[in-house]
């Protein structure tokens, strides 16, 4: 057993039981071990829970990063795309992701953020950006995996409009592209670039 090992079993477990049952005593079990040691790999299950936020990213942190060529705000929007993406890949994958820190994403978050920067967006609007889409993403991701379809919006008036996840998802991430293109100062690449709207 190596701490491979063990994030690859817990992110199963999680997989099978959802986050909140998810226990050092469970995956102990999992893992035909005795519950302390796991603490040789882990102090806390903070730490493991850390490393299993880590591990699940693995998806996104593996896309290909932007180019100089790329236009910013299709590359913008793939990037918010891939990360939703990722987070829906594993049960309560939203819940597993919220408040960790992206500690060994820094230098590809360096990148992304020069890259909007080189393209004419303002180094704070690039930060203020990035932040809000990612925190935007998360809470759409966190409402999708929390909704069980039970009501389907029979309690809701009739006038009420019903959206679907990935359609309020694609209109909110519209709108903070919407926000950011007139603060930035080239218009960027649009060629083959799909239109904000």
């Amino acid at each position: 057993m190596n701490r491979g090992t063990v994030v690859t079993e817990a992110l199963e477990l999680l997989d099978d039981v959802g986050l909140e049952s998810v226990s050092t005593r469970r995956l102990a079990k999992r893992l035909g071990v005795e519950q302390p040691s796991l603490y040789y790999h882990f102090g806390t299950k903070k730490d493991l829970l850390a490393a299993m936020a880590e591990a699940a990213m693995a998806p996104h942190a593996d896309a290909p990063l932007p180019s100089p060529e790329d236009d910013w705000r299709a590359w913008f929007q793939e990037n918010s795309r891939s990360f939703r993406r990722t987070l829906l890949m594993r049960r309560d994958g939203a819940r597993l992701h919220a408040g960790s820190t992206p500690t060994g994403d820094l230098d590809r978050i360096r990148r992304k953020m020069a890259f909007l920067v080189s393209s004419g967006v303002p180094e704070r609007d690039a930060q203020m950006a990035m932040l809000a889409a990612s925190r935007f993403t998360v809470g759409c991701v966190l409402e999708e995996q929390a909704d069980t379809g039970a009501t389907d919006g029979e309690d809701l008036p009739d006038d009420f409009p019903v959206i679907a996840h990935e359609e309020a998802f694609e209109a909110g991430l519209a709108l903070i592209l919407g926000g950011l293109g007139p603060r930035s100062a080239a218009p960027g690449r649009t060629s083959g670039a799909p239109s904000p709207t």
